[in-house]
This record gives structure tokens, C-alpha cells and sequence, in this order.
């Protein structure tokens, strides 16, 4: 009897769930590249308000956002490395714009923040994560 409670207890892996959980999905991905694209255009609109506190806010969620996709990123990707540049590039000037901080003058925070979303329309561009606008 004690046996047959130990082996209810064991969990139960396949190696069809392996495979499924090292492979992000689509809509993951879409969702990912979604918020890195709201935040950054959120990111530059602040700093046309001048409301730096918010440019590094949203850059910050920018950067984590890439660094999640970057994290995602199937090594079978054929565009991989050029995402993987664009991604590392939103990292690098959103790193800039903590660097320069809330308190600097909100034109100072908008050239790396406007490389930061050229970047990051890049990388989902590359990654085939834009969405058409339908009219």
C-alpha cells in the first residue's frame, strides 16, 4: 500500500512536454514584441511632453521586454541574429537613458530613446512581429 501512494506522488514527464516548453510560442512572442512596441512609442510620446520621469520608466519596461525576447528566441530562427543585434541595441540605449536619469533636461533622454525604438521596430520587424493596420 505505501508503495502505491509513493508512485502517486512522482511526477509524470514526457518528452513531448519538454520540447513544447524549450519552443515559445507565436502568440508569446506576439505578445512580447507588442508591449516592447507600446512602451517604446509610449517612451518617445512622454519625452515630446517633456515628462522624463516616464521616458525612464518606459524604457526601463522596454528594455526588459527585449531582454525577454531575447530569452525567447529559438536558436533555429533564421532572422535571430539580426533580432538578437536590435534587441541588444534596445538594452544598450535604454541603459543610456537610466544612465542620464529623471532629473536631466527631456531632450537629452530623447536621442537614445528614439535609437532605442528604431531598434526595437527593427527587431520586430525582423522577427515578422508587425501587425498591418486594417482599414
Amino acid at each position: 500500500m505505501l508503495a502505491a501512494v509513493a508512485t502517486l506522488w512522482l511526477p509524470v514527464h514526457s518528452d513531448e512536454n519538454v520540447a513544447r516548453a524549450s519552443e515559445p510560442s507565436s502568440t508569446s512572442l506576439q505578445e512580447q514584441g507588442d508591449g516592447l512596441m507600446k512602451n517604446v512609442e509610449e517612451m518617445v510620446a512622454h519625452g515630446g511632453m517633456g515628462d522624463a520621469k516616464a521616458i525612464v520608466h518606459h524604457c526601463g519596461e522596454a528594455a526588459r521586454y527585449a531582454e525577454t525576447l531575447i530569452k525567447q528566441l529559438s536558436v533555429l530562427d533564421s532572422h535571430r541574429d539580426d533580432a538578437m543585434a536590435s534587441l541588444n541595441e534596445v538594452i544598450r540605449q535604454c541603459s543610456r537613458v537610466a544612465d542620464i536619469g529623471t532629473h536631466a533636461d527631456p531632450g537629452l533622454l530623447l536621442n537614445p530613446a528614439l535609437k532605442a525604438r528604431a531598434a526595437a521596430w527593427e527587431s520586430v520587424k525582423s522577427l515578422g512581429l508587425t501587425r498591418t493596420n486594417k482599414s
